[in-house]
């Protein structure tokens, strides 16, 4: 039998979103081993100074893998340039069969937090984007023999954990989500709409920016998502209206072997966002290592005598390490709202000259409250709970200045070896 007999893709043009790195080029990557035209929709032309890649850099690695690129410069905030590259599409390759709404914003901060302008960026570009490039290709997506809309988007749980942190990202991701959820009533029976979203982290440079050094370990590769998005849009149109996740998927079409997946073969994996339900069924299989805050209340009064107890002696390392240098380089204050033993309000001042930690209120107003269990809070201070998972999984939560948060979890990997 012809190998070609199962190049399923071939022939078909995929018009993806952010396709010059990460989950959109890897997506592109697999589709273009079937011979397929991928239409690289992003709006790096020009080599970003801390970014990989640009459209003419992924355009070369999709021709090598087999298919046919077409670079366009998007920036799906732009409804012009969305509409120009449509045109560019199918002027070139005769028609669009499959879209991949890739494109995507982030900023994981509160409310007081979230400056106006990055609030209109996650809008813009994750729920009017994908709205807008939807509308733009769906003319021509309803003239294909099989096609396809596919959001990296997750299920819509309503649980209030995932709005509290990071309220402004939510409502936009969930509105690509309900693109999905209306698209596929309104076109059923012409054009399959479906969302997929991670089931783990995915270690991305975009993950690198959250999560600093070192989280890659915690991550699985773009290769996952891949083979799921695959594994969709082969699917005939009939299969529409559902909210994938990709481990789940790739487990029904009879994968096994998910350790070729994962950065660090048998490393605990951070779970994605969206996704209690799954850490809850973690908790069951693997007992302590998602063992969360024990309930207890937060206690917040000062107290003359500083506990005794693992955190007590946490801060006490702490007081010998804090440098000039580190105040220098931070310039924030952190406050730790901690339950359980040896709990109560904490605080490493890293702004006032000489810098200082311990138990209490800080001396001067905090740029960053966490809340957790002191059990975890050890953990975390000891290089075996990263702090971007303790936030993920719901275990930490962060009011303030997310930027520093993100220099003490540097900081952290420094202090490991000390504490």
């Amino acid at each position: 039998t012809s190998p070609f007999t199962f190049r399923k893709l071939a022939g078909c043009t995929l018009f993806i979103t952010g396709a010059s790195r990460g989950i959109g080029k890897a997506i592109a990557l697999k589709a273009a081993k079937d011979g397929a035209n991928i239409v690289i929709a992003a709006k790096t032309a020009e080599a970003h100074p801390t970014l990989p890649g640009t459209i003419y850099t992924a355009a070369e690695e999709i021709e090598a893998a087999g298919g046919k690129a077409l670079p366009c410069i998007v920036n799906v905030r732009e409804e012009q340039q969305i509409i120009n590259a449509v045109e560019k599409a199918v002027k070139t390759f005769g028609g669009i069969d499959i879209l991949v709404n890739n494109a995507s914003a982030i900023s994981l901060t509160g409310t007081l937090e979230t400056a106006t302008k990055k609030v209109n960026l996650m809008m813009d570009v994750n729920v009017r984007g994908t709205y807008l490039t939807s509308k733009a290709c769906l003319p021509h997506l309803r003239n294909s023999k099989n096609p396809h809309i596919l959001n990296l988007s997750p299920p819509m749980n309503l649980n209030p954990m995932w709005f509290k942190n990071h309220c402004a990202y939510t409502i936009s991701k969930y509105g690509m989500s309900m693109c999905v959820l209306g698209m596929a009533e309104e076109f059923r029976g012409e054009v399959a709409v479906n969302a997929l979203w991670p089931k783990t982290a995915i270690h991305t440079a975009a993950m690198d920016m959250l999560g600093g050094a070192g989280i890659e370990k915690q991550c699985r590769k773009t290769d996952i998502l891949a083979d799921a998005a695959y594994c969709i849009l082969t699917k005939p149109k009939t299969f529409t209206g559902n909210f994938i996740i990709d481990e789940v998927l790739l487990r029904e079409e009879g994968v096994k072997d998910f350790d070729v997946y994962a950065i660090a073969p048998g490393h605990p994996l951070m779970p994605d966002f969206f996704l209690d339900v799954e850490i809850d069924k973690e908790k069951k299989l693997s007992g302590s290592q998602w063992e969360g805050a024990d309930g207890a209340k937060v206690k917040t009064e000062s107290a003359a005598a500083e506990p005794s107890g693992p955190v007590a002696e946490t801060f006490r390392v702490i007081r010998g390490v804090v440098t000039e240098e580190y105040v220098r380089s931070t310039q924030g204050v952190f406050q730790f709202d901690l339950s359980g033993d040896g709990g109560g309000t904490w605080y490493i001042d890293l702004k006032t000259k000489g810098g200082s930690a311990g138990f209490g209120k800080p001396p001067v107003a905090a740029d960053v409250v966490m809340s957790m269990s002191s059990a975890d809070f050890v953990k975390m201070f000891t290089g075996k709970l990263k702090p971007t998972l303790a936030f993920m999984s719901g275990k930490l939560r962060i009011k303030g200045n997310m930027a520093l948060a993100i220099k003490l979890e540097k900081m952290l990997s420094q202090l490991n070896s000390k504490l």
